[in-house]
């Protein structure tokens, strides 16, 4: 390639058509009209790299990256996200999902240093991880592709961007619902019971591992366990991603306006923008996530029952035997491989219902519930029952570590999906020839 540039600059054989017309007897204008020939084909040279548009402009529609970037970029980000803030949604699900009477779990910082210290990281804060890594990576996957599809479909046949991204959302969590939905209800159950024969929590469940709790789910529950709660998941995740993407994609185009056109808007905006959203589309559909929460882990009512029983009596005597009669009889197939409490000392579990002495601060002590059971798969119904029995503060239980877990996974799934999307463009894995997979308008 460089001897071949060389060669044709050193034998002039076939010089350039408009040599000839620039070439006159004043040496001045030969100069001026040269230079400005020049110029004029720099500029048509690099005219076709100006028109293509950063892949960064959200206000430019003409710009659509390749279905096949979008997905990996969102699955990826959306992973990142969820396994950075696992932790601290297992504190959430723990206060949720707490069925001690009073609660065991109250304000956000103990509840996240009592996991850690009795239990530890791995089968503590992050219990579950493993069904939360494959439901995450698989759901937004195919969240994101259904996303992009959606969105462009829309706004190709003339609906306002606004009502796009919002209706979008709505589409693009409805396709990937029957992904994560099943290894949603792993991650939470396994997540409320902690490390396996847990003594410092009675969550009610007490598997070995991911695996275990498939197998024993579904021989002992059947299949459709695994869709447990799939109303309210839906009731919880539809609302969240439209509103969290309705958000984001006006902030980012009060973002751009803000800095100025054709320029990026810089790494702490990014953030903000994506953390914002988050949080906010994850505070407003609290009260969903806390019935998709008690549903899925949800105690067999026999099984409360006998707790209660067993907590006003105090006799560890009858504790064993009632357990022991329940369990072979089955009353219901979720219970037998629920294990039963650990005995509690008798010196002190009186004075703990006498006193009912919260030592957290007065807007994070929660009510001394007695974990009703709801027995429904119905949204409304559930929503009813807990604000009958735990008041307007049990829908919002939980409210502080979902915050701010939504906040930070959002933030952090968006940022590296937009800087994921940016080194895709930079370092294609497809050539923009192949047909359906980029969109220029």
């Amino acid at each position: 390639m460089v001897l071949a540039r060389l060669a044709d600059y050193f034998s002039p054989s076939t010089p350039p058509a408009s040599a000839s017309l620039t070439y006159t007897d004043n040496g001045s204008e030969s100069l001026q009209n040269t230079a400005t020939s020049d110029f004029r084909l720099q500029g048509e040279v690099l005219q076709p790299e100006l028109k293509r548009p950063p892949i960064t402009d959200v206000d430019n529609e003409s710009y659509r990256p390749p279905y096949l970037y979008a997905m990996l970029a969102g699955g990826i980000g959306g992973t990142s996200g969820d396994m950075l803030m696992h932790s601290l949604d297992t504190v959430k699900t723990r206060q949720q999902g707490d069925p001690h009477m009073p609660p065991k779990y109250t304000s956000m910082g103990s509840t996240y240093q009592t996991i850690w210290r009795q239990e530890g990281v791995r089968r503590g804060l992050y219990g579950g991880v493993t069904p939360a890594f494959l439901g995450s990576f698989g759901g937004t996957l195919v969240f994101f592709g259904c996303y992009e599809w959606s969105k462009r479909l829309m706004i190709d046949n003339g609906i306002a961007p606004s009502l796009a991204y919002f209706s979008a959302g709505f589409v693009a969590d409805l396709a990937a619902s029957p992904l994560y939905v099943p290894t949603e209800v792993l991650k939470t159950r396994l997540q409320l019971q902690g490390r396996y024969n847990n003594p410092y929590f009675t969550s009610g469940y007490n598997y070995r591992s991911s695996m275990h709790a498939l197998r024993t789910i579904y021989q002992k529950e059947g299949f459709l366990e695994l869709f447990s709660g799939y109303k309210a998941t839906l009731f919880r995740d539809l609302p969240f991603s439209a509103i969290q993407f309705a958000i984001y994609e006006k902030e980012q185009k009060l973002a751009k306006q803000w800095v100025g056109q054709g320029k990026e808007i810089g790494l702490p905006l990014e953030i903000l923008t994506g953390a914002t959203a988050g949080g906010m589309a994850g505070v407003l559909t609290c009260p969903m996530d806390v019935v998709k929460t008690r549903i899925q882990v949800e105690l067999d009512p026999d099984v409360v029952a006998a707790a209660r029983n067993r907590k006003s009596t105090g006799m560890t005597g009858s504790s064993s035997a009632t357990s022991s009669a329940t369990t072979p009889q089955g009353t219901s197939a979720a219970s037998a491989h629920r294990p039963s409490p650990a005995p509690n000392p008798p010196a002190t579990t009186p004075k703990t219902h006498k006193l009912h002495i919260s030592t957290s601060g007065p807007s994070t002590s929660l009510k001394h519930h007695g974990q009703v059971s709801l027995d429904t798969e119905s949204v409304v119904k559930a929503l009813r029952i807990i604000y009958r029995n735990e008041g307007f503060a049990g829908w919002f239980r939980g409210v502080g570590p979902r915050g701010v877990w939504t906040s930070v996974q959002s933030g952090t799934m968006l940022v590296v999906y937009q800087k994921l999307l940016k080194w895709f463009d930079g370092h294609p894995l497809l050539h923009d020839d192949e047909e359906g997979l980029r969109g220029w308008g």
